[in-house]
């Protein structure tokens, strides 16, 4: 058989495990040399394919790729670059083609969310219009858990291991000062239209009255009422209310409590902020004192508190995505599929990337309490099992000992692209 080269690239916001995809990816194709080459790594993402700035991979070695499964963060660097149609951005597509063929890739392979796999969608189709064989596999990275088809997203069982363990630990604290100091702190955490991580935050309470009190999601309006009344009935009752909102949460006509002008490379709006509106609405109007905090990328950094089944299956998705690509399977996603929820059992299958481009799933109604403010058991069955398992990075003078690769570019051959 003929010997192709591969393209590999993350996108969009990294997580503490997306470096475990790149590890099972570039180990099993490894293991295949009669079948692939080089695994070309693109620096930043697709702008790495589009500057023809391929990383080349062979020259890292078998323990330092090994290594990427306890490393945080993008090891390639990723971008939020979104390609528009092929009509508009018709020749950044046949540069990417160009790029491509000079270099003789035959498998793509872009680790990203749903934007990302759009892109994949896309480059399938360019590939096909112009008769150049390249089988294109998109492989499933977002904290935010809202790809469809798939029963969880790799990176979001990490930061839900974190942002439940942080409000856990900060409702301890709150709660041994509240007679004399805070009453009320909130967290906020990621997600634009989709309440996953803040759902995540409720797996920390498991009685009555164990914080998180509040949940505020982005699936539900923001009444601010009803939000301060629940706010005071709980400090009346528990001595202290912790909070936890997603970065998304809208008013009833659907704004963005905290959406800022400026937009990012996606088009979407900046958001950020609305913990501390929320906070303040809380002194401003009942008169408790309060902190805040922004968990931000501390929460998809988080390596050092990874789930271990989050792990798992990024990895063992790097893997699916080459050996999908070895048997032919074109335009697909690999994704995992629940078995069980107790003990948690779970397969890989597949999906087309056409079914998964730009489609956001959100929490479902009978995930969120009948009041708005908490999970439900059903919820609770789901977010579970994503937690489960340590697998701590090994440690170095007292910090975590992370991979920093050489990223060595291959010399170019093609003429000077402006991205």
């Amino acid at each position: 058989m003929t010997v192709k080269n591969a393209f590999y690239a993350q996108s969009g916001g990294v997580t503490a495990v997306i470096n475990a995809t790149a590890c099972g990816l570039i180990q099993e194709a490894r293991r295949h040399p009669e079948r692939i080459g080089t695994v070309f790594a693109g620096r930043d993402g697709i702008i790495g394919a589009l500057t023809e700035d391929l990383i080349d991979t062979r020259l890292e070695t078998d323990v330092d790729i090994a290594r990427l499964r306890h490393t945080p963060s993008g090891a390639f660097g990723s971008c939020r670059y979104k390609l528009k149609s092929i009509e508009q951005h018709r020749v950044q597509y046949e540069r990417l083609i160009e790029v491509f063929k000079a270099h003789e890739i035959g498998y793509f392979f872009y680790n990203g969310g749903n934007d990302s796999m759009d892109t994949a969608w896309k480059v399938s189709q360019i590939a096909e219009k112009m008769g150049y064989p390249l089988t294109c596999v998109g492989v499933p990275k977002t904290i935010d858990n809202d790809l469809p088809l798939t029963d969880c997203c790799p990176g979001f069982g990490s930061v839900a291991k974190y942002v439940a363990t942080s409000v856990r630990e900060a409702g301890f604290d709150v709660a041994s000062m509240a007679r004399t100091s805070t009453k009320v702190f909130v967290l906020e955490v990621m997600g634009r239209h989709a309440g996953w991580i803040t759902a995540a935050c409720g797996l920390a309470s498991e009685s009555a009255g164990e914080p998180p009190h509040i949940l505020l999601f982005p699936e539900v309006p923001f009444d601010p009422e009803r939000f301060l009344a629940r706010v005071d009935e709980c400090v009346r009752q528990y001595g202290y209310c912790v909070v936890a909102v997603s970065e998304g949460l809208s008013d009833a006509s659907g704004k963005l409590i905290a959406e800022s002008a400026s937009k990012d490379a996606f088009g979407h709006a900046q958001l950020g902020g609305v913990g501390q509106m929320v906070a303040q609405l809380v002194k401003d109007k009942l008169g408790h004192k309060y902190h805040w905090a922004l968990a931000d990328y501390l929460q998809r950094s988080a390596r050092h508190i990874a789930s271990g089944v989050d792990l798992e299956q990024a990895y063992a998705l790097g893997v699916a995505a080459v050996r999908f690509a070895l048997a032919g399977k074109n335009a697909v996603m690999p994704i995992v599929r629940r078995l069980a929820d107790a003990p948690y059992r779970w397969e890989i299958g597949e999906a087309a990337l056409s079914q998964v481009a730009n489609v956001e799933r959100k929490m479902p109604p009978e995930f969120i309490s009948a009041d708005g403010f908490h999970i439900t058991a059903a919820c609770r069955a789901y977010l579970q099992p994503l937690i489960e398992g340590e697998e701590p990075p090994p440690f170095r003078n007292g910090l975590p000992d992370y991979v920093r690769l050489k990223n060595v570019a291959v010399a170019k051959k093609l003429p000077v692209f402006v991205v």
